[in-house]
């Protein structure tokens, strides 16, 4: 949520990346929605979060998708884990003659337990959407 609610405040239209399975499974994960359950949660979100703004998403078979692929993306919103991928992005854009991304690094946002707040801590009933431990989980 902190990553999206970055990009719409930075730009007017948003690419917006996901994971394809083949290429999660490729990383050694097993994600516990399919990508067409996850892009329709985003969308879920995206509706009741920011109403009609601009967006698509693209599915990611690669780390860098149409980050690199585009002379019209401008910039990438990314991780204190994923920012050390876009000197590479950057190359390979430059390559095609393409200005290189602005970056901007949003860190995670921390539970009331001090660990971030992620998607499968939250499908896996550690903690709310908000940060607040749950049941059980340390």
């Amino acid at each position: 949520m902190a990553l999206l609610a970055k990009s719409f405040e930075l730009g007017d239209s948003v690419v917006i990346g996901v994971t394809s399975d083949e290429f999660a499974r490729k990383e050694g994960k097993h994600p516990d929605q399919t990508y067409p359950e996850r892009t329709a949660a985003i969308e879920a979100f995206l509706s009741s979060r920011f109403p009609g703004r601009r967006h698509r998403i693209a599915r990611l078979d690669d780390y860098f998708g149409p980050g690199i692929a585009s002379p019209d993306v401008e910039a990438i919103v990314v991780t204190g884990e994923t920012v050390s991928r876009v000197p590479l992005a950057n190359r390979l854009r430059a390559e095609k003659g393409y200005p290189p991304l602005k970056v901007e690094v949003v860190e995670h946002v921390l539970a009331a337990d001090g660990k971030p707040i992620s998607s499968t801590r939250i499908r896996k009933g550690e903690v709310d959407q908000q940060g607040r431990v749950l049941g059980s989980a340390s």
